[in-house]
């Protein structure tokens, strides 16, 4: 497959290949920007960015047929000013003062394709809470992905974020469901839940980014794919201010967020993942070495966690061994599965939905603590020049540049003059550590 770089709105095609960003939004050059892209991407069959693929046709009819009266469309639910659509998953028994959990889906996707994959409704059923579907179109983006590149659609009062927030609201005044917001998303749609978590910190008790990226990176078209890939490195002092100053002068508790990203996303790089990290740990005050460290589900999933001073996780980060750009479900009907893998980039190796209902709360209160492995061995730390950690196995090289093997941390250039010192945690996983090895 092949993609576009766009440094320039024609930019050649040129290796190695990063994805093109979603489109942009409504209006002006920007969408003068999306029909030149939209051109180049038909001329080279280019797959779409942050694409969160549509199902094959046979077996998506199917689900849709299936499960089209599952989900219903609320048609006015006040202000609108992102112009999106919003859909509801009602359990039969939803209690009063119900929590709601906001959904927004990928790029090229719909509302029901979330619904049908992810897995979320299920669990919706067995908890008792309102799944709230947010849905773009291609009037707002030629990709169907929501606009979180675009600073009128994510200012706090403006644009899509607006319009989400407005979600929350009716849900509380029609469905009873005032409980606990919480807000999660794909690809474009975790892009999007960084920006509600940011914009909104006084609505949202938690969220969780799946192969998603930190609030504020991108402004424009250019700036998304650098942001995608190879991403953006700022410090978490420069990028807890971004989410500061989407509300200036809250004051009140932040939500607690958690990361999900597969080790092999090449559309958007495992990098974002330790950059979303580092902006809410420093939103919370804390630093960036993790209180606690265990595996979790069938495929061996790593969770860092980062905790409060009460000890209560406020941000984890779970990195999927062996996948690429998409929601990780487990289909079948154990306690711990979930989600189907009828359209693309809804991947076939733990139920993120579980874990992320978990770690919001079914009701909005305590979360239940994961199972912790067994005890292991204090973490190693190694320090040398980028080539003998490429020699050693511990990073990898790309372009003449240095990344730890695992995280994905850049290291610099790939040569005997820059040294690192690395800490190996779990085994096989390295995560930059030149200040904070024992």
């Amino acid at each position: 497959m092949s993609y576009v770089v766009p440094s320039q709105p024609n930019a050649p095609e040129t290796p190695p290949p990063p994805p093109p960003p979603p489109g942009t939004g409504r209006g002006g050059r920007r969408r003068r920007v999306v029909g030149r892209l939209t051109a180049i991407v038909g001329r080279l069959a280019v797959v779409v960015a942050l694409a969160a693929g549509a199902a094959q046709a046979g077996p998506a009819v199917a689900t849709e047929a299936r499960a089209a009266a599952a989900l219903e469309r609320v048609t006015a639910f006040g202000a609108n000013p992102g112009n999106l659509s919003m859909y509801v998953y009602r359990p039969v028994a939803l209690p009063a003062d119900a929590p709601v959990v906001v959904a927004l889906h990928g790029c090229t996707q719909s509302a029901q394709v979330y619904s049908d994959n992810a897995g979320l409704n299920a669990f919706a059923d067995r908890h008792g809470f309102l799944v709230v579907y947010a849905e773009t179109t291609a009037a707002n983006n030629a990709n169907k992905c929501f606009n979180w590149f675009q600073p009128g659609d994510t200012r706090r009062g403006q644009g899509e974020a607006a319009s989400i927030r407005q979600m929350v609201a009716h849900a509380a005044s029609a469905y009873g469901a005032d409980g606990p917001a919480h807000v999660t998303g794909l690809s474009a749609g975790g892009a999007m839940t960084s920006v509600m978590l940011a914009a909104y910190p006084d609505v949202f008790a938690a969220g969780a980014v799946v192969a998603g990226i930190p609030h504020d990176c991108g402004v424009d078209v250019v700036s998304a794919y650098r942001c995608m890939s190879p991403g953006v490195d700022r410090t978490p002092a420069v990028w807890a201010r971004a989410v500061r100053d989407a509300y200036p002068g809250y004051a009140g508790p932040w939500p607690r967020v958690s990361i999900w990203h597969g080790d092999n996303d090449t559309t958007v790089v495992p990098r974002n993942a330790d950059e979303l990290r580092d902006q809410w740990t420093a939103v919370h005050g804390l630093d960036q070495s993790p209180d606690r460290t265990s595996t979790v589900g069938p495929n061996g999933t790593r969770r860092d966690e980062y905790l409060s001073a009460s000890g209560g996780s406020v941000v984890e980060v779970n990195r999927v061994p062996g996948i690429a750009h998409g929601t990780p479900v487990d289909p079948g009907g154990g306690g711990e599965q979930c989600g189907a893998t009828g359209t693309q980039h809804f991947i076939d190796s733990i139920c993120s939905s579980h874990w992320i209902i978990r770690f919001f709360g079914p009701a909005g209160g305590t979360v239940p603590e994961p199972p912790v492995d067994p005890p292991t061995e204090p973490a190693v730390c190694w320090t040398a020049s980028n080539y003998e950690h490429v020699r050693a196995a511990r990073a990898t090289t790309t372009g003449g540049y240095v990344y730890a093997k695992g995280s994905g941390q850049h290291l610099g250039l790939y040569n005997t003059f820059v040294t690192h010192t690395l800490k190996e945690s779990p085994a096989g996983h390295y995560v930059l550590a030149d200040s904070t090895c024992p």
